[in-house]
């Protein structure tokens, strides 16, 4: 007996990145305290060194509304521009055994804001030896309704030099595009925060990357 095809069946919602997405990946978030050590949004530590920000924002859908149930996660390089990854081997840049150089969280449930505590990452060299990449600092969202993660990067405004001659950076239309990848400075209570919304869809859309 002929065994038919296997019929290939379409995503449902509920299989994206739906509302237990913080159960299973962030749960302290939701209530739940089911690992020893939980990921975190901190990423220094008593004796990490360079500049402590704060970076922080909020994610919007096309409507214009915050999301509030979103993952996010960064990944970026330590105050002298290294990251903290046995790939990188750029040349009398130091580690910082004290500084992840990875976190995650999630948007708050109430006001849809997401934040990390870090430090400013410094300048790095580009693979094969290229010209330097401004101080960045790479994003991971994920939320209900998506069904890839979306990769971004944040840069810093007032990074302008940096930012001028960075190789990624170029490759965006100047004007609202790449101003959507640009973080702005404030102070705080004497603490420097850098604020990047990011937009989901619409005219005002994000840039991201297919990485």
């Amino acid at each position: 007996m002929v065994q038919p095809l296997p019929v290939r069946l379409q995503e449902t919602p509920s299989q994206t990145a739906g509302p237990y997405v913080h159960i299973g990946l962030i749960p302290h978030q939701a209530g739940f305290d089911i690992f020893e050590t939980n990921f975190t949004n901190v990423l220094t530590g008593p004796d990490t060194k360079g500049e402590r920000i704060r970076i922080e924002g909020r994610v919007f859908d096309g409507a214009g509304v915050p999301v509030r149930d979103v993952l996010v996660e960064i990944w970026q390089a330590n105050a002298a521009g290294r990251y903290n990854h046995p790939a990188d081997r750029q040349e009398g840049k130091p580690l910082d055994e004290s500084f992840r150089g990875w976190g995650r969280t999630g948007s708050d449930f109430e006001t849809g804001v997401w934040h990390f505590e870090t430090v400013k990452p410094g300048p790095v060299i580009g693979r094969k030896g290229h010209r330097p990449m401004a101080p960045h600092i790479n994003l991971w969202i994920a939320a209900r309704g998506i069904n890839i993660g979306l990769q971004t990067r944040l840069y810093f405004a007032d990074e302008a030099e940096a930012n001028a001659d960075d190789p990624v950076l170029n490759l965006v239309e100047r004007g609202q595009q790449r101003d959507s990848l640009l973080a702005k400075r404030q102070e705080r209570d004497g603490k420097v925060v850098y604020v990047f919304d990011i937009t989901l869809q619409g005219p005002n859309e994000t840039v991201f990357f297919d990485v």
